[in-house]
């Protein structure tokens, strides 16, 4: 099917864009990979008046660390993150995400920004971000605000961001002490979207102790959701064989999934737990050494 005929605007600043973004509001739609975009106004499900298209902006191309933070910009490609090997050591999460999105085809065009700002429940990104407790910055006409992740999905498919706001760069904190990262799914085929998914990032102080902790959750509720009890419970822990057990149960305690074609409520919250024994042993594993696994 076709999309609906619709005018094309191609702003050659941010500041362009925002006055595009102003200017035409409800009727118009920021492209940036177009991923979630273009098949909706193919099968009719958006029918834009006026496509925004960002993506010759220079600006919002690429990463830099700046003040403590990875900037990635807003039309920087998830192949490219997944395939920035100067990333892995200090950010595991973004490539380890990376490969779990779609197909390679998805992920050349696709942006860990347009991800964030489409609000899909079953979000890679949304999920990995919250793991990470990355910060998005927005642009308006009023200024600049930086939004912390938690407060950036408000409902399905909808965000924090106003009508006239455009998220122009995610923020992930540079870690100071050892890191690892996993991002685990179950779908059932290629490419589909997870019937359940969890993201996990530890870091560990001197003596082999958690001293951060970031869990989010995926497709297990109307948002990207934290796992806030469990990552509670790591603060100041070794990861230890019985307490890798004992988080992993309290997981699902914060995901709210409902029972459809893809599993029921319970198979999907046993899916889980199952996945945060699972990051969490090969967590530890990866950083030997620095912890004490019994």
């Amino acid at each position: 099917m076709f999309p609906n005929a619709f005018k094309y605007e191609a702003p050659t600043s941010v500041d362009e864009a925002i006055r595009l973004m102003d200017e035409y509001g409800y009727d118009g739609k920021v492209l940036a990979g177009g991923q979630s975009l273009i098949p909706m106004m193919k099968l009719r499900v958006a029918a834009p008046a006026v496509i925004i298209d960002i993506n010759n902006l220079n600006e919002l191309k690429g990463w830099s660390k700046v003040n403590g933070k990875l900037r990635i910009g807003a039309v920087t490609r998830q192949a490219e993150l997944e395939h920035a090997t100067e990333l892995r050591e200090q950010f595991p999460i973004l490539s380890r995400t990376a490969r779990w999105v779609a197909d390679p085809l998805v992920r050349n065009l696709g942006t860990v920004v347009g991800s964030l700002v489409h609000a899909d429940p079953a979000s890679d990104w949304g999920t990995a971000m919250i793991a990470v407790n990355a910060v998005v910055e927005a642009r308006g006409p009023k200024g600049e605000r930086l939004i912390p992740i938690d407060e950036f999905f408000v409902d399905t498919f909808a965000s924090s961001l106003d009508e006239n706001e455009l998220a122009v760069a995610v923020h992930l904190p540079i870690p100071t002490k050892p890191v690892a990262a996993r991002y685990m799914k179950l779908k059932r085929k290629a490419g589909d979207f997870a019937i359940a998914g969890l993201a996990v990032q530890v870091a560990l102080d001197s003596d082999g102790r958690v001293s951060e902790a970031g869990i989010g959750i995926c497709n297990c509720g109307p948002i990207p959701l934290r796992a806030v009890k469990a990552e509670e419970a790591l603060i100041g822990e070794r990861l230890t064989a019985k307490t890798i057990e004992d988080i992993s149960k309290l997981v699902p305690e914060d995901a709210d999934p409902v029972s459809d074609l893809r599993g029921s409520a319970d198979y999907k919250k046993d899916l889980l737990r199952v996945f945060a024994a699972r990051a969490l042993r090969e967590i530890a594993e990866e950083l030997q050494g620095k912890v004490e696994v019994q």
